[in-house]
């Protein structure tokens, strides 16, 4: 893990990445059939403020997710936070 610090925030990268859960977020959006604007559209409904660039950014692993995020990302593709946390 390397960590690099700005003025007040600490950003971590795993494996080069800055989140694990990407790869499943889009497993899980393709599932549904939902574009990456679809998914921003539904998030945005449920409160939290992302656009598609965002989705892209956190499926390549180029962005950080909040737990906050996470929980509603999960809700919103019906699977659970441990399923999009898991590694294979």
């Amino acid at each position: 893990m390397s960590v690099k610090e700005g003025s007040d925030v600490k950003i971590y990268d795993y494996q080069g990445k800055k989140n694990i859960s990407g790869e499943r977020i889009r497993e899980a959006r393709l599932k549904h059939r939902l574009t990456q604007a679809d998914l921003a559209a539904q998030l945005q409904i449920a409160g939290i403020n992302i656009e598609r660039d965002s989705i892209s950014r956190i499926e390549i692993g180029t962005r950080f997710v909040a737990d906050f995020e996470l929980m509603v990302i999960a809700k919103v593709l019906n699977v659970s936070v441990d399923w999009l946390l898991y590694e294979d």
